[in-house]
C-alpha cells in the first residue's frame, strides 16, 4: 500500500512539474531581449509556485504606488513540508526564539533590483528560480533559498516603462542614443526618491519596513544584494574592500573569500572579467550587505556592469557591446554559485551563525539615554522595527562614556531608556549606538559616523557594566481642555509638535508662537512654545471641539490658562507672541536638483509633517509667478542655468516683498558672491600667488606626490560623514526647541564664513570639534569659524541657509526641527496674494 501511495505522489509531482514553463515560454520572449515589467515578474513567480511543490510565493507588502512586494521560498519538496520547523530552529539557534535546536539547513536570501534602473537582476531572478528547481535540485535538499525578485518595484517600472517607450527597434547600441540617457530623476530610487540600499538600518521607507518584518522571521545565513555599476566596469563580487567593521568575524571574512573563489571558477571558465576587494567596503550599517552581516549573515554585494545607461545593449569604451543577455547571465551565475556554496557548507554556516550571537568581547554592555519623551519614543520605534529589545532604568546614577562631553561622565538614570548588548542582536546594538566606529581605512564608500544618540538628540552614556532595565517608561498624561480658558500653551520640542501645528493650521485654528520665555500660573514655557487663544479663534464655531480632537490625536499636552495675563510681563497679547501665518510652500524639482535631497524633503512634507507643498519643475520656474507663495524650498542642487541675471533679479524682488528662500546644503552656494545674499565660501588662509619661488617645502612636496599615492594623499581634504559639535543661538526662531549645542552630520568639506549682515544661528567658533567619524586634517581646519545655519534678511523677506543637510536620508531625527522652524517661525510673512 505504501509503495502505491509513493507512486501516486511521484506521478502527481511529475504532472505538476510538467505544467511548469520556462521564463521564455511564459513571457513570450527570451530573457534579456526585453525589460519585463514588474507585473510580469510577479506573474512568472506565481506561475512557478502554482506548478512546483518546491516553491512558495507570497506578498509581504505594497509600495507607495501600490505594487506588490513579494518573496519566494524555494527548497526541496520534503523541506517545504517542514518549512516552519526549519525557520523556528534557525531562530532558536540564534537565540531569537527560546529553546534548543540543531539545524542542518542553510538559508540563503537573494535580493534583486533594489535600484530600479539596475534592471538586469529581476530578469536574473526569474532565470535563477527556474534553474534551481529544474537543474539544481540537489542543492535544495539541505538549503532554503529566499528570493525577493524586486525590492524596488516602483523604481523598476519607472525605468522599464521609460525604456520601453523610447527605445529603438532594434535597439541602438550607440552611447548617445536617447535610450541610454534617462531623464530626471531616473529609475534608481523608490517613489519618494530614496535610495533603498541606504535605508536598511533607518527603515524610513515602506519597502524597508515591510521587508524587515519578513527578514526578522528568517534571519538568513547568507544574503546577496544584486546591483549594477558603470557600463565599462568588470563584474564585482566578494570579498569586500576595507574597512570592515570590527564586529565582523574571521569566519564571515573568510567565507566571503571562499564564495568569491567559487564565482571566479565559473567566470574563468566563461572568460568573464571580474574584480574583488576594491571599492565596496563593509562599514556603514544601512546597506544590503552590511545590515545582514551585522545580523550574523554573510552579507555581500554583487555588481554587474550596466546600470540605467546600458539598455538592451550598449557599446562600451573598451570596444565591445554589453547586452542585457550578458548581464542576466552573469547575475544568474553568481546567484547559483552562492546557493551552491551555502549547500556545500550548511553545517558550518549553522555552527558559525550560532557563535556570532554569543556577543562576546563587546566593550559596552549597555547604553542609557535621556531626553524629551518624543525623541525617546522616536528611537524606540526604530528599535521595534529591528526587534531590538530595550527597557527603562529604575534610577540612580549611570556612569560611562558620556556622548555629549565626549569623555567619562554621569547621567541620572531615573526613567532612562536602556539598550543592552546581552541580547541576540547585541552586535547590531553596538554598531548603531557606539560613539565612534573603529576605522581601518579612511577611504570608504559612504559616511563614517551615524551614532544613534547624536542622531536622535539624546543625552546618553555607554556603560561598560550591564544596567538593570526593569523600570517603567515615563507616562505622559493628556489633560482635558476646558472651554472657559483664555488660551492654551503647548511645548515645542520635536517633530511631533511640528506635525501637531501643521494639522492645527490646516483646520483654520490660529496659532501663535512666543519669542520670549513665558510663565503662566507658575508654569514656565520656553521660546517657541505654541499659544492658542480664544480671542484669535472666536469666529471658529467648533474651535474647542476641533482643538481637543487634534490634540488627542497627536497625544499632545496643553496647558490651559484662565487669564491672558502672564506672571512675568509677557501676556498673550505681547508683540513677542507672533501669529503663525499658514505658509504657502513651493519646492523646486527637476534637472539640476539632487533627486535624493528633493525626495527627502518630499517625504518630509507628505509622510512626517503632513503639510501641503507645490512642486515646481526647474525648467518651468519663473520667480514672477511666486506671488501666491511665501516659502520657496531649494533642495541640494545646481541652479546656475535657472538663476540667470534676470531671474535672480525677480527672485530678489519676491524676497524683498516678504518671500523666504530655504536653501538646503550646497544649494546655498548658488548665491555665493551674489549681492544681498550674504554668503561667502570659506577659503584656505594661504592665498599666495602661484609662483614657484614663493612655494614652501611642504607645498613643493605636495605637488610632487607620486601618481599611485595621490588618492590617499587627498584624504586630508575629505570629510566622510563626520559628526561635529555646533554652537546654537537658541534665542533665534530657527533654533527654538534646541539647547545651546547641536551635533551635526557633516557630509563634506563645504564651508562658509560667518554671515556679516544677518544671523549666524548654528556655527563653529574656533577649532572644529569632531566627535565621531573621519575628517581629513585640512578639511577640518577649514571649518574653523564657519556658519552652519544662518539667516539673511532682504527687505521684508529672508534667505535661510541650512549648510548641513538636516533631512539627509531622513535618519538624522534631531535635525528635522530646524527645517520645521525655518518654515513656520523664521520671519513668517503672509503671501502677497
Amino acid at each position: 500500500m505504501l509503495q502505491k501511495i509513493s507512486i501516486v505522489f511521484l506521478f502527481i509531482s511529475i504532472s505538476v512539474q510538467a505544467q511548469l514553463e520556462s521564463p521564455a515560454e511564459f513571457l513570450g520572449y527570451e530573457l534579456g531581449t526585453q525589460f519585463s515589467r514588474h507585473a510580469a515578474v510577479v506573474a512568472y513567480f506565481e506561475h512557478v509556485a502554482e506548478n512546483s511543490p518546491m516553491v512558495n510565493f507570497a506578498e509581504y507588502g505594497k509600495t507607495n504606488e501600490r505594487r506588490p512586494l513579494t518573496y519566494a521560498v524555494v527548497s526541496s519538496a520534503g523541506n517545504m513540508k517542514s518549512l516552519e520547523s526549519i525557520r523556528q530552529d534557525n531562530l532558536k539557534n540564534a537565540g531569537v526564539l527560546s529553546g534548543t535546536a540543531n539545524p542542518q539547513k542553510a538559508i540563503v536570501w537573494l535580493s534583486y533590483n533594489v535600484h530600479g534602473n539596475e534592471a538586469s537582476s529581476s530578469e536574473a531572478a526569474m532565470k535563477t528560480l527556474y534553474q534551481l528547481i529544474t537543474q539544481k535540485q540537489a542543492w535544495l535538499e539541505n538549503t532554503v533559498v529566499i528570493i525577493d525578485p524586486c525590492v524596488n518595484p516602483d523604481g523598476r517600472d519607472r525605468y522599464a516603462n521609460w525604456y520601453n517607450q523610447v527605445k529603438s527597434t532594434p535597439y541602438n547600441a550607440l552611447q548617445e542614443a536617447a535610450e541610454h540617457n534617462e531623464p530626471w530623476p531616473g529609475g534608481r530610487p523608490n517613489h519618494y526618491l530614496f535610495d533603498l540600499n541606504r535605508d536598511w538600518a533607518w527603515a524610513t521607507q515602506v519597502e524597508t519596513q515591510q521587508r524587515l518584518k519578513v527578514y526578522n522571521t528568517w534571519m538568513p545565513h547568507i544574503h546577496v544584494d544584486f546591483h549594477e555599476q558603470g557600463i565599462n566596469e568588470p563584474y564585482y563580487f566578494a570579498p569586500a574592500a576595507e574597512p570592515f567593521h570590527e564586529i565582523i568575524t574571521p569566519f564571515q571574512r573568510n567565507f566571503q573569500t571562499e564564495i568569491g573563489k567559487n564565482h571566479a571558477k565559473y567566470f574563468d571558465e566563461e572568460g568573464w572579467l571580474f574584480f574583488t576587494r576594491e571599492r565596496f567596503d563593509l562599514l556603514y550599517p544601512s546597506y544590503g550587505d552590511t545590515y545582514p552581516t551585522f545580523m550574523g549573515a554573510i552579507g555581500m554585494t554583487y555588481e554587474q556592469a550596466g546600470h540605467g545607461r546600458a539598455g538592451l545593449g550598449i557599446n562600451t569604451d573598451e570596444g565591445y557591446e554589453l547586452t542585457l543577455v550578458d548581464r542576466v547571465a552573469h547575475h544568474t551565475t553568481t546567484g547559483l554559485s552562492t546557493v551552491e556554496m551555502g549547500s556545500k557548507n550548511a553545517a558550518e554556516l549553522n555552527t558559525e551563525f550560532k557563535k556570532f550571537f554569543k556577543n562576546e568581547g563587546l566593550k559596552y554592555k549597555s547604553y542609557a539615554l535621556q531626553g524629551h519623551p518624543d525623541k525617546i519614543a522616536a528611537l524606540t520605534e526604530l528599535l521595534d522595527k529591528h526587534e531590538i529589545k530595550y527597557g527603562y532604568s529604575n534610577g540612580g546614577s549611570i556612569t560611562g562614556y558620556h556622548f555629549n562631553s565626549s569623555g567619562r561622565g554621569t547621567i541620572n538614570g531615573t526613567g532612562a531608556l536602556v539598550v543592552s548588548t546581552n541580547q541576540p542582536k547585541g552586535k547590531m546594538v553596538k554598531v548603531l549606538f557606539e560613539p565612534d566606529a573603529a576605522l581601518s581605512e579612511p577611504l570608504t564608500y559612504d559616511i563614517t559616523a551615524w551614532s544613534v544618540p547624536y542622531a536622535y538628540g539624546l543625552d546618553g552614556v555607554a556603560s561598560e557594566v550591564l544596567i538593570a532595565a526593569n523600570g517603567t517608561s515615563p507616562v505622559v498624561v493628556n489633560v482635558a481642555i476646558p472651554h472657559k480658558a483664555a488660551g492654551y500653551i503647548a511645548g515645542w520640542n520635536s517633530m511631533k509638535d511640528a506635525a501637531y501645528l501643521a494639522e492645527l493650521l490646516q483646520h483654520n485654528i490660529k496659532v501663535r508662537f512666543t519669542e520670549q520665555p513665558l510663565k503662566f500660573n507658575g508654569k514656565y514655557f520656553d521660546r517657541g512654545s505654541l499659544v492658542i487663544t480664544k480671542s484669535d479663534n472666536r469666529k471658529n464655531s467648533n474651535f474647542h471641539e476641533k482643538l481637543a480632537e487634534i490634540t488627542a490625536k497627536h497625544k499632545r499636552t496643553l496647558f490651559a490658562s484662565n487669564t491672558s495675563f502672564g506672571d512675568t510681563g509677557t501676556d498673550f497679547g505681547s508683540p513677542n507672541i507672533k501669529m503663525i501665518n499658514p505658509p504657502k510652500i513651493a519646492m523646486l524639482r527637476g534637472e539640476g536638483v539632487s533627486s535624493l535631497n528633493y525626495g527627502a524633503a518630499w517625504h518630509f512634507f507628505e509622510k512626517q509633517l503632513k503639510y501641503p507643498v507645490t512642486h515646481i519643475d526647474t525648467d518651468r520656474f519663473n520667480p514672477k509667478k511666486l506671488a501666491a507663495y511665501n516659502v520657496l524650498i531649494m533642495p541640494e542642487g545646481r541652479y546656475s542655468s535657472m538663476l540667470n541675471e534676470k531671474a535672480l533679479g525677480s527672485l530678489k524682488e519676491w524676497i524683498r516683498g516678504g518671500g523666504k528662500v530655504i536653501a538646503i546644503g550646497r544649494s546655498g552656494g548658488n548665491f555665493e558672491g551674489k549681492e544681498g545674499f550674504g554668503i561667502k565660501n570659506k577659503t584656505s588662509d594661504d592665498k599666495k600667488e602661484d609662483a614657484e619661488a614663493d612655494l614652501t617645502e611642504e607645498e613643493i612636496a605636495e605637488r610632487l606626490i607620486p601618481y599611485n599615492q595621490r588618492e590617499r594623499s587627498n584624504v586630508k581634504n575629505f570629510i566622510t560623514g563626520s559628526i561635529y559639535k555646533v554652537t546654537l543661538d537658541n534665542s533665534h526662531p530657527m533654533a527654538f526647541g534646541y539647547g545651546d549645542t547641536y551635533y551635526s552630520l557633516k557630509q563634506g568639506a563645504t564651508a562658509y564664513e560667518f554671515i556679516k549682515k544677518g544671523f549666524n544661528i548654528g556655527y563653529i567658533k574656533g577649532d572644529a570639534v569632531s566627535v565621531s567619524g573621519f575628517s581629513g586634517a585640512a578639511a577640518k581646519a577649514k571649518l574653523e569659524n564657519t556658519m552652519i545655519f544662518g539667516e539673511v534678511r532682504m527687505g521684508r523677506g529672508s534667505i535661510v541657509y541650512l549648510v548641513d543637510d538636516v533631512l539627509f536620508r531622513s535618519f538624522w531625527e534631531n535635525g528635522k526641527l530646524f527645517f520645521a522652524n525655518s518654515i513656520f517661525m523664521v520671519n513668517n510673512n503672509k503671501p502677497s496674494l
